[in-house]
């Protein structure tokens, strides 16, 4: 069973709705499964992207300056 849906008016790029047109006809599947992968995918990544965010907050500051000098002393620049 599918879960509850929304409809939303979403206008799209000529080039781009005719390639989900093809794409949808070549995986017999709709549009709107198709839209709807890409977002929750993309939606998946920023919550990635959030999590080690959040996770490097906790890290110690280094200047700048003093990362420079440490990878020039350790021959990285």
């Amino acid at each position: 069973m599918k879960p509850a849906q929304k409809r939303a008016t979403v206008y799209f790029d000529q080039q781009i709705h005719r390639i989900l047109r093809l794409k949808a006809a070549e995986t017999e599947s709709s549009v709107s499964d198709i839209v709807n992968n890409a977002v929750r995918q993309a939606l998946a990544e920023d919550a990635e992207d959030l999590a080690a965010f959040e996770e490097r907050a906790r890290e110690p500051r280094t200047p700048l300056e003093d990362l420079l000098k440490d990878m020039k002393r350790r021959g990285e620049l």
